[in-house]
């Protein structure tokens, strides 16, 4: 978990300091990529589903501070569920490529589900879902996608390695 949150804090740079000169101007406000998320899943994947919980807790709200600052805690209930979520799913079995980009796609489109809808709920958005999935969600689950794929193979074998010593001290 160690490498997972240090991980972490090396996305909320990327994120804060990096993507936003990637993105060209006119895509700026539409593309919202949250990496810190794509890593939640697979926390979510590889550690089960309370650290991913936690993970995604810490993260979504330190996301809330940092980025989305109208209300505190959306992104942090949001991360935290769909985190708790996809570890109750990935428990069942053995974590695969589809597996972890399917539970990206869900979970991204459950997230933004959960945002826009407490966001709704307090009056701070007055869109549609339609419109708001069109301008925003979309988008950002499309890159989220390809940024889940991009970091399958070095993540997996990231958290394998760094799970391996843990699991030979437990069996001795």
């Amino acid at each position: 978990m160690n490498h997972a949150v240090l991980a972490g804090i090396l996305f909320v740079i990327l994120e804060n300091g990096l993507v936003p000169w990637l993105i060209p101007p006119a895509w700026s406000d539409r593309l919202l990529p949250h990496l810190t998320f794509v890593l939640t899943v697979y926390v979510a994947s590889f550690a089960g589903r309370h650290p991913a919980f936690l993970y995604g807790l810490g993260f979504g709200l330190l996301g809330d501070v940092l980025y989305y600052g109208d209300l505190i805690g959306a992104y942090g209930f949001g991360m935290a569920l769909v985190g708790y979520l996809a570890g109750l799913v990935q428990e069942r079995g053995q974590p695969t490529m589809a597996s972890i980009i399917g539970l990206t796609a869900a979970g991204s489109l459950a997230l933004n589900a959960v945002v826009y809808l407490i966001y709704r709920l307090f009056r701070l958005t007055t869109w549609s879902y339609g419109f708001s999935f069109y301008w925003f969600m979309a988008p950002s689950f499309l890159l989220e996608m390809l940024i889940a794929l991009a970091l399958y193979v070095p993540v997996r074998r990231w958290l394998l390695k760094a799970s391996a010593p843990a699991r030979d001290e437990a069996v001795s």
